[in-house]
């Protein structure tokens, strides 16, 4: 019996890293990554992962051979211990070297996405000129994108449901805000995600490598509509983008006429 529950142990940690390599081959995995910054967060949870499969590997190894060793019959006493400083400091220090170790890696790549030293300086659009201001409230998002004054909060704003449309390979700032309650706005694609707060204005930027149409979604349960509170993010050429702002234009101030 003890040789079955040993073996049994074992298959955990043998399905576990089966199921890793095969992961992809079955679309269990991430989907494709459509922004510059995307294969630094991908390298980043490959590294992580990785350290935590091993440590999973030697736990699971380490459980299935004490079983099987330890639950034979035995006629002998028991030995008691009241432990062990010297083991004890081991395995406190190992995984406070580990967490030093995945905090110093992912500085640079953190600081790149989120500082304000790692924002876009050059381009149509900055912190100081974003490309718009991104909504969340219960339970949609709205896009508004400044009008022909070039400046968000004035009369000639424009304003989207739903989706934020957004030209190919630019860096896009723009600035994310809340109406009621803590929300957070993820596009898997992007390797991007960032709370929604209530009273911040957070700046918020990327750069979308391949046209297309990609899931926004509320990573932040907000509340019983949570889980419909979905939105498209479109990214198109330049010259569709120009487009498509015309044509926003034409529909917000056209009083409903066609």
């Amino acid at each position: 019996m003890r040789l079955i529950a040993s073996l049994l142990l074992l298959a955990v940690p043998i399905l576990g890293v089966y199921t890793f390599m095969t992961a992809a081959d079955h679309d269990w995995w991430f989907p494709p990554a459509y922004s510059t910054f995307a294969p630094d967060i991908d390298w980043l949870f490959d590294f992580i992962m990785y350290m935590v499969a091993f440590t999973f590997i030697v736990t699971e190894v380490a459980l299935a051979w004490f079983v099987f060793k330890y639950s034979a019959k035995r006629n002998d006493k028991g030995v008691f211990t009241h432990g062990s400083h010297k083991l004890e400091m081991i395995w406190t220090a190992i995984p406070a070297v580990a967490l030093l170790v995945i905090a110093f890696t992912q500085m640079e790549t953190f600081a790149k996405i989120k500082f304000a030293s790692g924002f876009p300086t050059q381009g149509r659009f900055t912190r100081e000129k974003p490309i718009a201001q991104v909504w969340a409230s219960q339970f949609d998002w709205r896009t508004r994108y400044p009008g022909d004054d070039g400046v968000l909060g004035t009369v000639d704003d424009l304003e989207a449901s739903y989706e934020f449309v957004v030209p190919v390979n630019e860096d896009i700032v723009f600035e994310l805000r809340s109406r009621d309650v803590i929300h957070s706005w993820f596009v898997p694609e992007f390797r991007l995600k960032q709370d929604a707060l209530p009273g911040h204005t957070i700046p918020v930027w990327f750069n979308a490598t391949k046209e297309g149409s990609y899931d926004l979604v509320c990573a932040e349960l907000c509340g019983w509509g949570h889980y419909k509170m979905s939105g498209r993010v479109r990214v198109v050429s330049a010259q569709e983008f120009d487009a498509y702002q015309a044509d926003l234009k034409a529909k917000w101030f056209s009083n409903g006429k066609e």
